[in-house]
């Protein structure tokens, strides 16, 4: 006996707790590169974050009598969390971690009224407020653990290490933090450059601040988010509008201005893969709360984005511009979509006549 089923017939999409837990498993690859790279400090970072992350978003919840599970289940918290974990510096202080998923919690998102209400991007907010209180603590490069390995014969941090300088400041015998870290790779090109030290081949030879692609050790992190991002689009968790029209605005005005000046401005893919490029195009910027949601708006929000990048990098005064470039057009992102709104099938565009109605 044949059973018809009940319509609707579409198959249903996922729902946002699946959604928000498909994206985060989906940054494991990078986030297990940015540790065998940089050391446990990264997964420390990420397991600190999920502890204030869902700390806070429960306690808000209960002062705002929501119920505490069910919104807690939606896991919006662990992803920002994670990102949260994975852009900071390997070695951050635990205070560093616990101010930033505060005010990306607390105040950029449960203020404004939970998730869907958000008109920044949680993560970022906490991103860009760290930077600009605490410059030094956030800009500071952690050299890769092959460095280390080099300089301490052989020795680097051990996660036990690791856990001991986050929480408790201390540090094994012999090493010292100045020893531990550098400039990052986009701060030295760009400093280097402007105080007119050195040129790009300089900095080339000089053999720590470039990798194969792009900076030093970050070249692999941003493949393995590119990898990532690029399994998110092919099976239709975000569209393409976002991450490639951010790839290729930065990529084409690296070349334009590069190809100008070869001694001042690094290649392209320099810019592609190095810092939080990946992360910020493929999982940051695709925010679907935050970003645009018109087709057009998502391409000219990814174009402003990458724009940005390129402009706050090279002129701006801070090396890795992800966090600065994505608010910016979070505060564009409903204009853009007022005015990109598709044509309604059947309908013209609105045509205004002459007609004086006073």
């Amino acid at each position: 006996m044949f059973l018809a089923q009940s319509s609707p017939y579409l198959k249903p999409g996922l729902s946002v707790s699946k959604m928000m837990l498909v994206v985060t498993l989906l940054m494991i690859p990078g986030i297990l590169t940015a540790t065998y790279i940089f050391g446990y400090g990264v997964l420390v970072n990420i397991f600190l974050a999920i502890i204030f992350a869902l700390s806070f978003e429960a306690i808000i919840l209960y002062l705002r009598k929501r119920p505490v599970k069910v919104y807690l289940n939606d896991k919006s918290a662990l992803l920002t969390a994670v990102i949260i974990g994975v852009a900071l510096p390997p070695l951050a202080p635990w205070w560093l971690t616990f101010i930033g998923v505060f005010f990306a919690i607390v105040i950029a998102k449960q203020l404004y009224g939970g998730l869907g209400y958000n008109t920044f991007n949680p993560a970022m907010v906490a991103y860009a407020i760290l930077l600009v209180s605490f410059p030094a603590e956030m800009t500071t490069y952690w050299q890769t653990s092959t460095m280390l390995a080099n300089q301490f014969d052989g020795q680097t941090l051990s996660f036990i290490e690791t856990i001991n300088f986050q929480i408790f400041g201390q540090l094994p015998v012999g090493m010292t933090i100045d020893a531990l870290t550098s400039a990052t790779p986009l701060d030295i090109v760009r400093t280097s450059v402007l105080n007119g030290s050195a040129t790009i081949d300089e900095i080339h030879a000089q053999g720590k601040t470039f990798g194969m692609l792009g900076g030093l050790g970050s070249e692999w992190v941003n493949l393995a988010f590119l990898a990532g991002g690029l399994f998110m689009m092919r099976k239709g968790l975000i569209s393409w509008h976002i991450p490639i029209s951010l790839l290729a605005t930065l990529g084409f005005l690296s070349l334009l201005f590069g190809s100008f000046e070869l001694d001042s401005n690094p290649s392209p893919l320099f810019h592609l893969f190095s810092g939080a490029t990946m992360l910020g195009a493929f999982f940051i910027a695709t925010d679907p709360v935050t970003a645009s949601t018109t087709p057009k708006g998502r391409i000219i929000y990814g174009m402003g984005i990458g724009a940005l990048i390129y402009i706050i990098r090279t002129w701006g005064g801070y090396p890795d511009a992800i966090a600065f470039a994505v608010l910016l057009m979070n505060m564009c992102a409903p204009l853009l979509d007022y005015y990109t709104q598709p044509r309604v099938y059947g309908h013209k565009a609105d045509e205004r006549d002459d007609e004086d109605y006073s």
